[in-house]
């Protein structure tokens, strides 16, 4: 029998994550600047693939994943906010609410890989999906900071 504890984290992150997929889906396929809406596909498919791993845990366990975001999640207004800079054509306001996005979904991963409660297999699992959104992360801070030196 899986953990619930296990599981209960395992689908927090796999909803957040769909709604980093869903917003940057969104977003590329608004935007006007073909360098964004590269990178956003891209943030996507990234995200995806990180869905996919988390799901298969959630499986492994013997219980049924996550396959949906979350309407009021914060991670999904953030990911509004990322679409409304899409909409004004606002490239500035676009890279910094990437950012805030990606700051929100590290933080959810470092939260639940902080939780000592989380068996071994879990873990790793975990571990390495934060390795995914980590570089992501890492890639929209980038993006910001090279466009402020612009």
């Amino acid at each position: 029998m899986a953990d619930y504890s296990d599981v209960s984290t395992l689908n927090t992150l796999i909803k957040t994550t769909i709604d980093s997929v869903k917003g940057f889906e969104e977003s590329a396929a608004d935007i006007d600047d073909g360098q964004f809406g590269t990178i956003f596909r891209e943030f996507a498919q990234d995200r995806r693939r990180v869905v996919e791993t988390l799901q298969q845990e959630v499986r492994r366990l013997g219980e049924e994943p996550e396959d949906d975001g979350s309407v009021a999640g914060a991670a999904h207004r953030a990911f509004v906010n990322l679409k409304q800079a899409v909409a004004q054509r606002d490239d500035k306001a676009i890279v910094e609410e990437v950012e805030r996005g990606e700051d929100y979904l590290k933080e959810k991963y470092e939260a639940a890989l902080s939780e000592e409660s989380l068996s071994g297999q879990v873990r790793a699992a975990i571990e390495q999906a934060y390795q995914s959104v980590r570089a992501g992360h890492d890639k929209a801070s980038q993006l910001k900071h090279s466009y402020r030196g612009q």
